[in-house]
């Protein structure tokens, strides 16, 4: 009798110290609450660093709703946040009948350290100035704007890297069930709205100020 007393205590000993470990391991696996409206998809990893939000976003260049998005909703993240957020796009036509040249423009743009400049010159020169960057005339022509050697540039695009970097970005997409643009994507795995930029300040400040408390 006294035996079993000793090998139940063990056996209580051991589930105890079993629920604490998976309780830390659960603890320490949690992810902090935000405020705002999200979605946190849970199979895909966070890539946050401290003191820095990853803002990805998933646009189409002919797509009128990601062309306000760059002139509304970015420069009002990028006033608020400064440094503290790094901003990606992520070629992903929904618009069909248009040839992929913009992207691949873009992509090869972001190789040549140019992407945030070429972006901004790729949704001007389609929704406001209205002319065709498959044009190879005007593509020199913003190549140039952006400063970069529209010989290297060209080359670049032949090699078809780009492209096979906007098919990247579109399997990305899917994998994480994008289906309209703009949609966004902060540190990997919080979805947010971006028709209202004051919801996507304030998840972003959330995921800041989660930071001292982690």
């Amino acid at each position: 009798m006294h035996g079993w007393i000793v090998r139940a205590s063990l056996i209580g000993a051991v589930v105890a110290s079993m629920g604490m470990m998976v309780g830390t391991a659960f603890s320490n696996s949690a992810t902090p609450a935000l405020k705002g409206k999200y979605t946190v998809l849970e199979k895909e990893q966070s890539t946050h660093t401290p003191g820095k939000v990853k803002v990805t976003e998933f646009a189409d260049f002919y797509c009128p709703h990601c062309h306000m998005f760059e002139e509304q909703g970015l420069p009002v993240l990028e006033k608020e946040f400064g440094n503290k957020i790094e901003i990606t796009m992520v070629g992903f036509p929904v618009i069909p009948g248009k040839l992929p040249t913009a992207f691949d423009m873009y992509e090869q743009a972001k190789t040549m350290g140019k992407g945030p400049q070429m972006r901004q010159v790729l949704f001007r020169t389609i929704h406001k100035d209205r002319l065709h960057v498959f044009d190879k005339t005007i593509r020199e022509m913003l190549v140039k704007e952006v400063g970069l050697d529209p010989a290297a540039f060209e080359a670049g695009l032949a090699s078809g890297k780009p492209a096979r970097a906007v098919e990247e970005g579109k399997k990305w997409g899917q994998r994480v069930n994008v289906d309209h643009t703009p949609t966004i994507l902060l540190d990997g795995n919080i979805k947010a709205d971006p028709i209202d930029p004051e919801n996507l300040k304030t998840v972003i400040q959330s995921i800041l100020a989660a930071d001292g408390k982690r």
